[in-house]
């Protein structure tokens, strides 16, 4: 696993550069407009977003909590640093593996994800980790891309997934859903975005 990792880190970190260009049309079309709903979700002071990547949801956050926000690839953290100041924004960023959360338990209010969970090698820890992390009364809320129920598309993105993992290094077949509950989480809100593909999902940690 800990090979993965570093394999995805890579990847992530030559990415960086061009990153924010690939997906600027998806960005404009969907993506602003499902941050901005991600972040209506948002309560609590204490906030962490896992895998920030170049900063793509800074614009939408609120301005009177207090965020720390961390990735896993140095290069996309320093896209995130500079579009922080460019934002003027007063966050904690820092370089982290979401398998592995350096915080203490019940630090934060809520937890965020934006397509982050798909590039994660083992999500299950992942999860345990945000559920360590959370306080008792904490949410996690995720906007994440999961293998659609929908057939035949749900069996097509089990065909081409090994395809677009060695690309892209992100499974476009991940259960989440399936996984936040193995990870001792209860689903309280399940918002199907787009073909059953984009979903917004909050959890609250089952302590």
């Amino acid at each position: 696993m800990k090979d993965t990792t570093e394999i995805i880190r890579k990847r992530y970190d030559r990415a960086a550069k061009y990153y924010d260009r690939i997906e600027d049309m998806m960005e404009k079309r969907w993506m602003s407009k499902w941050r901005k709903e991600l972040f209506n979700h948002v309560k609590g002071h204490d906030v962490l977003e896992i895998g920030v990547g170049t900063g793509k949801n800074m614009p939408y956050y609120p301005k009177d909590i207090n965020i720390t926000a961390i990735d896993f690839s140095p290069k996309m953290l320093e896209k995130a640093i500079t579009r922080a100041n460019k934002l003027g924004l007063n966050i904690t960023l820092k370089l982290m593996d979401a398998q592995q959360l350096d915080f203490p338990d019940n630090s934060f209010d809520t937890v965020i994800t934006a397509c982050v969970f798909c590039s994660v090698p083992d999500p299950i820890k992942g999860l345990k980790e945000i559920k360590r992390v959370l306080r008792k009364d904490g949410e996690l809320i995720m906007l994440e891309h999961v293998r659609s129920n929908i057939e035949p598309l749900g069996t097509f993105m089990d065909i081409i997934n090994p395809l677009v993992v060695r690309i892209y290094g992100a499974n476009i077949n991940r259960n989440t859903i399936d996984n936040i509950k193995k990870a001792g989480f209860q689903i309280i809100y399940e918002d199907n975005l787009s073909l059953d593909i984009v979903k917004l999902i909050k959890a609250k940690p089952i302590k």
